[in-house]
């Protein structure tokens, strides 16, 4: 199972819902000999009935949805595939499920491009203080 959220402009929503249809009918999927699609689907989360806290409404389009099996670099590529109205607006969060953060995507020179975290990997916590020091 894996988390993805979808941040995107208003503009961009038809290619969002474009890109949750192939999840949730086309997306490989990661297991040898199981049948594409049906890995789950993507759900506009900043809605005018959505509640974030604060005192004002997100001004943001976010999607998100928790995929089963699905093939995460086939996700990336698709994502870098769409023809987005803006592009550089365009992000793709991706947590696996051995993840402990999401990793981050964007569109640069036509290509998804992975943002942050680049490294570290989920053992790098040694560098961090401890709660205690």
């Amino acid at each position: 199972m894996a988390n993805v959220m979808l941040s995107v402009y208003p503009q961009d929503r038809l290619n969002a819902e474009a890109f949750s249809e192939w999840l949730d009918k086309e997306c490989p999927r990661r297991e040898v000999g199981m049948s594409p699609g049906g890995c789950g689907y993507l759900r506009l989360i900043t809605d005018a009935n959505s509640q974030w806290g604060g005192h004002k409404n997100p001004e943001c389009q976010v999607y998100a949805g928790a995929l089963n099996h699905a093939d995460l670099a086939a996700v990336v590529d698709h994502f870098g595939s769409l023809a987005w109205h803006n592009p550089n607006a365009a992000q793709l969060f991706v947590m696996d499920q051995e993840d402990w953060f999401f990793r981050v995507w964007m569109i640069r020179n036509g290509a998804p491009r992975q943002y942050a975290p680049s490294s570290p990997d989920e053992e790098d916590d040694e560098f961090w203080p401890s709660a205690g020091s």
